[in-house]
Parts: structure tokens; C-alpha cells; sequence
């Protein structure tokens, strides 16, 4: 059992680890994303590059990449999608192709929930686009939805994953630092600004 949680865990690794963002943009002859706004290749950055079907493209593939790691070991290794989870996270937080700088989380902490927590990922998604629309802040929007990940496990029962949720959802924090910096000081811009 040890080798299948640890075959589930680089196998999420290496689904959560592929750039979409980078790759998406360099397909479509952006250049690097790294190079433009806050350097992050998640879709809010990508969306700087004047594309919002690359954004949009990058958004969806860096959800799909954790849900397909876990349905995936749930066929290969029944019991062992909480491994993958963790894996397709930390793969997009910290890919070892881009020497561990990869994105944020907030697209990647939703496809994580779609199978594991499915009410909780439609009340995430309904947390994160709300805030989105009304204050226009991606990084407010993003860390509250991910916070509202293990508050989801908790009202709705599920010790196993409560845990789990509430160690992502601080990861996803801590990846906004800078933002968290900005945001005190004011100086942290809305959607559609080309800094971030």
C-alpha cells in the first residue's frame, strides 16, 4: 500500500506540475508570461498577455490537471486520492521544471475539490467568482476562496478531508504573500490592470 500512495503522489506531481499558463502562452506566440506582470503563470497573469481564451484556457486546464490526477489513482489505486491531491498541488505550487516557481493554487485547490468535496467545490467557485465580480481584486478573491475550502469539509462532516483542505488553503495563502504586501500597502491593483 506504502508504493501506491507514493505512486499516487507522483503521479498528482506530475499532472499538477505542468504549466499551462507558460505553455499556452508560448503556443500562441505571447512569449513567456514570466516576463510580463507579476511573472506568475497562473490565468490572472496570463490574462495580461490581451487573451482572455488563453486566460480562460489556463484557468480551466490548471482546475482539470488535480481533478484528473485524483479520478485517475481512484482507478488505478482506490484510497489513495487524498495522496494525489496533495500532489497535483504542491506540482503547481512548486514545479521542479521551473525550479519550484510555479502558480498560486486557486485553480488547482478547485479541481481538488470537484471530486473529492463536490458541494464544497460549488461553493468555492461561487465564493471566488462573486468576490471576482464585485471587488475585482483576483488575489482577495482567491484566498477566500480557498479558506472557505476547509470551512466547507468542516460544516459539512468531513473530518478526513477538513485537514487536508486547511493545509492547502494555507499553502494557496502563503503563495499570495506579495499580494498580502501590496494589499496593505495599498498599491495591489483590480482585474485588468497590467501589474500585479
Amino acid at each position: 500500500m506504502r508504493s501506491e500512495l507514493l505512486l499516487a503522489l507522483a503521479l498528482g506531481y506530475l499532472l499538477g506540475s505542468i504549466p499551462f499558463g507558460l505553455v499556452l502562452t508560448r503556443l500562441a506566440g505571447k512569449g513567456d508570461v514570466r516576463d510580463i506582470g507579476s511573472g506568475n503563470i497562473g490565468a490572472t497573469n496570463v490574462l495580461r498577455t490581451g487573451s482572455k481564451l488563453l486566460a480562460a484556457a489556463t484557468l480551466i486546464l490548471d482546475c482539470l490537471k488535480a481533478t484528473a490526477a485524483i479520478l485517475l489513482v481512484r482507478q488505478l489505486w482506490p484510497g489513495t486520492e487524498n495522496f494525489a491531491a496533495a500532489g497535483a498541488l504542491i506540482g503547481h505550487l512548486y514545479p521542479v521544471w521551473l525550479r519550484f516557481k510555479g502558480g498560486k493554487g486557486v485553480a488547482t485547490l478547485l479541481g481538488v475539490l470537484i471530486p473529492l468535496l463536490p458541494v464544497g467545490a460549488l461553493i468555492y467557485a461561487v465564493v471566488w467568482i462573486g468576490l471576482l465580480l464585485t471587488l475585482r481584486i483576483s488575489s482577495v478573491a482567491g484566498m477566500i476562496a480557498a479558506l472557505s475550502a476547509p470551512v466547507s469539509a468542516a460544516i459539512l462532516g468531513d473530518q478526513l478531508l477538513f485537514p487536508m483542505l486547511l493545509a492547502f488553503a494555507l499553502l494557496v495563502v502563503w503563495k499570495h504573500k506579495a499580494n498580502i504586501a501590496r494589499l496593505r500597502a495599498g498599491t495591489e491593483p483590480k482585474v485588468g490592470k497590467k501589474t500585479e
